[in-house]
């Protein structure tokens, strides 16, 4: 019975994690380009930042919800070893970010947040993907890339990458996702 449970606890470690949706990276994609949209028409910086910060809220949930959605549909545990490494390399770059979101508002710094998020979510997809499909590490490669041009270039590219980024890439790669690995 033990060399069972070490065949599959091993063969458990060695799969990956497969309930991320691309439906749900198009859901998020396409509610990111319109709160892009609205966010570059406000006439303050606090207001953008709310608008992004409910945008972030909604990406969370969809995101979620198609990840559990996904998951049911093909009778996998969310919380198997595999999704729980992914959990677990996911988190540290988002708090960071959370983290460093008050800090720079605090800071008069409003205009870096697309960059370092960018960059933050780029990492936590990317580590994340280290666990998953092999298109979900190159997401965040391509995120990291753009929060590196949006902190490079002027403050005006930020609404911009951002809708590239968090609306562009989520759904080009949502796509990918959806049609390369079950939905």
């Amino acid at each position: 019975m033990d060399n069972l449970t070490f065949i599959r606890d091993t063969m458990e470690r060695a799969t990956a994690f497969t309930a991320v949706s691309g439906w749900g990276g198009v859901g998020m994609g396409c509610t990111a380009v319109v709160a892009g949209l609205v966010a570059g028409a406000q006439s303050t910086p606090d207001r953008w930042l709310a608008v992004w910060l409910l945008e972030a809220a909604l990406a969370f949930a969809i995101g979620w919800v198609a990840i559990m959605r996904k998951a049911k549909r093909s009778n996998t545990n969310v919380w198997s070893h595999s999704g729980r490494r992914f959990v677990r390399s996911f988190l540290p770059p988002m708090v960071v970010g959370a983290v460093l979101t008050p800090v720079l508002y605090g800071a008069g710094q409003v205009a870096l947040l697309p960059g370092v998020w960018l960059l933050l979510y780029g990492a936590a997809v990317m580590t994340a993907g280290a666990f998953s499909v092999p298109a979900i590490p190159l997401m965040g490669l391509c995120f990291m890339v753009l929060g590196t041009a949006a902190l490079a270039g002027p403050p005006s590219w930020g609404t911009p990458a951002m809708i590239a980024g968090f609306g562009g890439l989520e759904i080009g790669f949502g796509l990918v996702i959806a049609r390369r690995f079950g939905g």
